[in-house]
């Protein structure tokens, strides 16, 4: 019986807060906007997060999470080529020779060096966007993934040769080409006049949001010659292990090798970095700490203001409402039932607002996704706890406007006009 009677206060409680609603729209509304605003923050940023460390994830499987790679030095910030540091600036250029000694290691199945230049590709007038140019050479797919979808990739005749030739992202062969076969046809990149013989789709991953893309992989050597080659940010060995070899022990054959073609006595330190998946994956994961970080903030500042309007608003309500607390207890209504009816009115309130943030969230969160060409799926118990944080946000600020209403004297109540 205690039961069937408390579900019907909280019945007649909700009534009674959405008539409040229906009653002050405009004020409700500007009310639940902080809480909107909040809760779709949480989100938009939370859509987007998982679908970078989704992505950063992909990428890894991709390249293979045994894959590790060698640099002159390796920093979260580039550093410019020009005004290079005093410790950076002793440590010897990545050379070619060195990749093939590598490569030649028992733990090792494939070394290469690559490079990596920003240019456009031009099609009679036509240009992409600056887009990500690989110098590589014939196993570029085996390292980045991807399929190749038409053509041929390189000859190891072009490879030694350096010669002219492409392979082209399909998408933007198809933006500067339009219908038209781009194989065998000529194209600039960067420039340079270069032979398309392939058409290559990479697989969508976090090293290519918009204006990052891959638009072509050349021949190693035809980049090093026609192009000006960052060799401090942008040149580097691409290594994978022989099956059945750890990592751990590949990293060490390589750093015994390097060591020694650089002549490094024992007590010298490494003139180089080696940069494996898991180091890659720390660097992402860090920065998606921060975007969570600023979720947090930002949310936490919305719901805040939200909550601050929700007190703000209920203290109103009991205040214009004292006669009717008056009549309510005068008929036998207990603190506790007025206490409970401000309390969901308040929780209604931000209630309303949480279902209203998430469903804007949600196509904030898809709009934004494409946008930034990330493919993210909003956690679902993300979306719960949002709906509870700001039914919670309602409780907590409407606990001091719902007790001023349930220790309002009764008399004192019927006596305000």
């Amino acid at each position: 019986m205690i039961r069937l009677l408390s579900l019907d206060q909280l019945r007649e409680s909700l009534a009674i807060a959405l008539d409040a609603l229906r009653v002050s729209k405009l004020r409700s509304g500007l009310t639940i906007l902080g809480v909107v605003i909040g809760v779709a923050t949480v989100m938009t940023m939370a859509t987007i997060v998982q679908g970078i460390r989704d992505q950063i994830l992909n990428t890894i499987a991709v390249a293979g999470p045994t894959t590790f790679y060698v640099m002159k030095i390796f920093q979260t910030t580039p550093v410019n080529p020009d005004q290079l540091p005093a410790h950076i600036r002793i440590r010897p250029d990545l050379r070619a020779e060195e990749a093939e000694r590598i490569a030649e290691l028992p733990q090792i199945q494939y070394a290469g060096i690559w490079s990596q230049i920003q240019a456009r590709l031009d099609y009679n007038g036509t240009r992409t966007q600056a887009v990500i140019v690989y110098g590589a050479d014939d196993r570029f797919q085996q390292i980045i993934g991807g399929e190749l979808l038409e053509g041929r990739a390189f000859t190891r005749a072009e490879l030694r040769s350096g010669a002219a030739v492409a392979v082209l992202q399909e998408r933007h062969a198809r933006q500067i080409f339009g219908r038209e076969n781009p194989l065998d046809k000529t194209v600039q990149i960067g420039g340079r006049p270069v032979q398309v013989i392939g058409l290559y789709q990479e697989p969508a991953n976090i090293f290519s949001p918009p204006g990052q893309e891959v638009g072509a992989i050349l021949p190693f050597e035809f980049t090093w010659h026609a192009y000006r080659i960052d060799k401090t940010n942008a040149l580097f060995f691409c290594v994978k292990p022989r099956a059945g070899v750890t990592v751990a022990d590949a990293e060490d054959a390589v750093t015994m090798t390097m060591r020694e073609m650089r002549r490094l006595r024992p007590a010298d330190k490494n003139n180089f970095d080696l940069i494996s998946q898991d180091q890659i994956l720390n660097v992402f994961m860090s920065v998606t700490d921060i975007f969570f970080l600023t979720m947090i903030v930002l949310a936490s500042v919305a719901l805040m203001v939200g909550g601050i309007g929700v007190m703000a608003i209920m203290m109103v309500s009991v205040t214009a409402r004292t006669r009717e607390i008056g009549v309510r207890k005068a008929l036998g209504a207990s603190r506790r039932d007025i206490l409970l009816q401000f309390l969901i009115e308040a929780a209604t309130l931000t209630g309303v607002g949480g279902l209203f943030g998430v469903a804007v969230g949600l196509a904030a969160g898809r709009g934004v996704s494409r946008l930034l060409n990330v493919q993210g799926e909003t956690p679902v118990t993300l979306t719960l706890i949002a709906v509870a944080v700001s039914v919670g946000i309602g409780l907590v600020f409407g606990v001091i406007p719902a007790r001023r209403a349930a220790r309002l004297y009764p008399i004192e109540a019927l006596r305000y006009e």
